[in-house]
This record gives C-alpha cells, structure tokens and sequence, in this order.
C-alpha cells in the first residue's frame, strides 16, 4: 500500500475533512500523514487523532490595502514550499491530496513540482484562491457540490463533504460534556477558532430569552407545541464553544447562568451527538456535520466570507427547511425570534428530518476511491 499526504490547515473546515477521508484510507491498509503549517491546529488535531504529522511555514494569501499580497508572507509561502519539498523527496508519497487553505498550498506546490500525482478536495460552490492556484497540474478534483464555479467540469468528480461519521449514544455524550439529561440542548459554535461576533451576541440574547432560570417564556396565544420532550416545563442547556482565546471574555457574563456552559473546546462529536438545535455560522463542514447528526440550525453567515459564500450555503439549509438563516447586520433582533421558532417541538421535528435528508454520508468513502485511482 501507498503513503498519502493530506496537505491541510488553517481551520477545522480543511482539516477535519483529511481527518476524515485518513482514517477512510488507514482503514483500507494506506499509510497517512498531514502536512501543514508548524504549529497550527492541524499539528495539534493530527496528535489528537494519533496521525502522524510535518510541519513546514505556510504564508497566508491574503491581500493588503494595496491589492497586492504581503511580500513576508509570500517569502514565507515560499520557504514553505521548499521545506515541504524536502519532506515529500524523503516520504516519496503515491499521492498528496490538497483541502485548500493557504496552510495546504506548499504541501500541493511542492508536490507538483516534483511530480507526485495531486488530488485536491473543493469543499465551497466556487474555487477558493488556494485550489486555483494548484488546480492546474492536478489530476482531478472531488467536490462537495454538483457545480462549482471556476472549475472545469472534466476535472470535477462530486463526492460530498467528508466529516466524522461518528454519534455517541445520548447518555453518553451527556456524561462526556457534563450535561444534564432532560432540557432542550442548545449548542453554540462559531467554527474551530470561535466566533467573536457569536461570542459577544448570542449569551445576552438567549439570557432574553430564557431569563435566569433557563426557562422558555409561556406561548403566545396559538402555540401549543413549545415542549419538549422528556424536559418537563421548558428546561434549557447550552454549550457554547468559544474558541480558546475568547473563553475568559465569554465565561465571567454567563456564571451566573447555571443552564450556560462556556468552554474554548469541546468534543464536536459529543456536542452534535446531545445538540437538539445549533447556533453557528455557515461554513460547509459545519453544515455538514450538523446534517449528518440531524440537528436543525440558525445560521449566522460570516459576512466577509469569500465571494459571501456562507450566506449562499445558508440560503440552501433554509431552503430545504433544515434551518434559519439570521443575518449579521440584524441579527442581535431577529436571533431570539429564530430561537423561539426553532425551539418549538414539531419545528425542530421536521427540521431534523430535513438535516438527515441533507446528509452525504459515505462522502469519505468516495474520495478514498477517488484518491486511490490516482495513486503513484
């Protein structure tokens, strides 16, 4: 059997996928490794999940007031390139498979420039800057869409969005978390660094909400279905993941909150194993971890994500009724509204079956096969 390369980095959306898609491939006899950056995430998460792991510099892509990219991270990138040349020359990978990111560009570079067949991995509906830049030399591209703009469809293959096909039975995953069995599980998570917008918004309006006891207001007049089941009268729990560097911000305005747990790092399988609704942004790891455990979602895209690419994977939970999009610019309005709406029994019911129905489970499967038909 051949080594793999997972070239990866940056956030949980690139990496969490090649976690994925290496133990798909470890499964099926594939030695596996992840190369990133030195010191990232993904060094931490690949310890975490007993990869193994390389880390060379990786310069981030972005541009300057100027228009013109920050020449010390191009010098970066670039040594990074020549260090992950040195890696993959000892390794002599079958194949090095890309996750975009700019953490993932050397790894991908190095290996064409020395011949390794790359496979590269397009999570979002339009080409990131990272997978333009490689997409050239690559041997194929598996998909988490049907169409992704900027990409040529002869090189395109769609396989869905890898994520950790792993659920803990409810009791279980109460314990790991140190919840309580019986109140409606809110969870809150603004992506693998945390959301500051999240973090600074959402305590204050479920606090409106919930007030101090944790408990839901009574219905208006009409609305017989606010309970829930096995809660007794309105019960709530939430988890909220901060991110680490923003749990001390979070944690002192919610001790007072015994329903409120802050925390800068929580057990993501555990957490949508429990979760009965979700507060997150939209990135499409997210999305679709929360369709494969079936948990219904608000949405609060990120505005300045590329192209407003969050808003439109939102716009496409929304419409297969499997969640509620809440724009930034109102959201401090609008989020207790969308909370009361989803919080009511047979909303939430038909909102899971619409998550399940959203599910591409196997989708690690189908990028092993594809990676493996490209293998040196």
């Amino acid at each position: 059997m051949s080594l793999v390369v997972m070239a990866t980095g940056g956030t949980g959306g690139h990496i969490y996928p090649a976690v994925a898609t290496a133990r798909e491939l470890s499964r099926r006899g594939h030695e596996v490794l992840l190369l990133g950056q030195r010191g990232g995430m993904e060094e931490r998460v690949a310890r975490e999940q007993g990869l193994p792991f390389e880390g060379v510099d990786a310069g981030k892509l972005a541009r300057s007031g100027q228009g013109r990219p920050d020449p010390r991270e191009l010098l970066r990138a670039g040594q990074g390139v020549l260090q992950a040349r040195s890696v993959l020359g000892r390794l002599k990978p079958g194949v090095v498979v890309g996750y975009g990111g700019f953490a993932s560009l050397p790894g991908v570079l190095a290996a064409q420039s020395l011949g390794v067949p790359t496979v590269l991995h397009e999570q979002n509906a339009r080409l990131g800057l990272t997978q333009r830049l490689a997409v050239r030399k690559a041997r194929t591209v598996g998909t988490a869409y049907e169409r992704v703009i900027g990409l040529d469809a002869k090189l395109a293959t769609m396989v869905g969005m890898p994520v950790r096909e792993e659920r803990l039975p409810r009791a279980e995953a109460l314990a790991r978390l140190g919840l309580q069995e019986g109140p409606l599980t809110i969870f809150v998570m603004g992506g693998s660094q945390g959301s500051l917008f999240l973090n600074q918004t959402v305590p204050d309006v479920l606090r409106h909400v919930f007030g101090p006891e944790g408990l839901l207001p009574p219905p208006a007049p009409g609305v017989v279905d606010l309970d829930f089941t096995g809660a007794g009268r309105g019960g709530v729990q939430v988890l909220h993941s901060t991110g680490p560097r923003w749990l001390s911000d979070v944690a002192p305005g919610v001790q007072d909150l015994e329903w409120y747990e802050a925390a800068g790092y929580v057990d993501a399988v555990a957490a949508w194993s429990v979760a009965d609704l979700a507060i997150t942004r939209a990135g499409t790891s997210t999305l679709a971890e929360a369709a494969y455990h079936g948990v219904p979602l608000i949405m609060v895209p990120l505005p300045e994500s590329a192209e407003n690419h969050q808003f439109h994977n939102a716009q496409a939970v929304q419409a297969a009724g499997a969640g509620v999009v809440v724009e930034q610019r109102n959201a401090s309005e609008a989020l207790g509204r969308a909370v009361l709406e989803c919080a009511a029994a047979g909303t939430r019911a038909s909102m899971r079956e619409a998550a399940l129905g959203r599910a591409q489970t196997g989708a690690a499967g189908r990028f092993a096969d594809l990676i493996e038909r490209h293998l040196r």
